[in-house]
């Protein structure tokens, strides 16, 4: 599968506009794109992040879908979005161990790599770390994008609640350490969501 995210900031005070225009008008419309398999909403309320990660069978489906997305996206997000930035990814690993629930906890873990070793980081990802991820109370999903052309990644963790994705730190750090030295990987930075939507849908 493919994927694209999207990820604002703004006012914090504004933030619950955007999101009820995407989880309504903004469902609504990917739900009419050929291949959609799925979004999830996640936001920091704290701060005024909101990240939106929609799910293609290919990778010209997620093109179809952009060109209608595009010229609709400023008027779903408005008045909240400050800034905004649109990425495209391969969904290397999609490990599901249960379905995401609202108010659960999402990780995100940007990393750079050097685009040869592409394949070397998604199998070190399915071999040692999703393994570990597995093992960590409440985990509901680990995901791993790659963008092979530019040497970019995102990890995203999915947890089923904020406890669980609080108490799962210490853990997905000694399994971050481990597959990042082995796949030759630098983590760029490391955020953590709200769980506002989440569903993929395989196949």
């Amino acid at each position: 599968m493919f994927v694209r995210t999207v990820y604002a900031t703004g006012d914090p005070a504004k933030l619950d506009t955007a999101v009820r225009a995407l989880n309504s008008e903004g469902h609504d419309l990917l739900e009419e794109r050929p291949g959609y398999r799925g979004a999830g909403v996640f936001a920091d309320r704290e701060l005024g992040k909101l990240l939106t990660v929609s799910w293609s069978t290919s990778e010209a489906d997620r093109r179809n879908s952009d060109d209608v997305m595009r010229v609709r996206r400023p008027a779903l997000l408005e008045p909240f979005a400050g800034t905004l930035a649109v990425e495209n990814y391969e969904v290397a690993v999609f490990h599901a161990v249960r379905r995401p629930t609202l108010g659960g906890g999402l990780r995100l873990t940007r990393v750079e790599f050097d685009p040869a070793d592409a394949d070397l980081f998604a199998d070190t990802f399915r071999g040692t770390v999703a393994p570990r991820l597995e093992a960590l109370p409440g985990l509901a999903r680990a995901a791993l994008f790659l963008d092979r052309e530019r040497g970019r990644g995102m990890v995203g963790t999915l947890f089923a609640d904020a406890h669980s994705l609080a108490a799962s730190r210490a853990g997905q750090a000694s399994a971050r350490h481990e597959g990042t030295a082995k796949a030759h990987v630098s983590v760029t930075s490391l955020e953590e969501f709200e769980v506002l939507h989440a569903d993929v849908r395989r196949g």
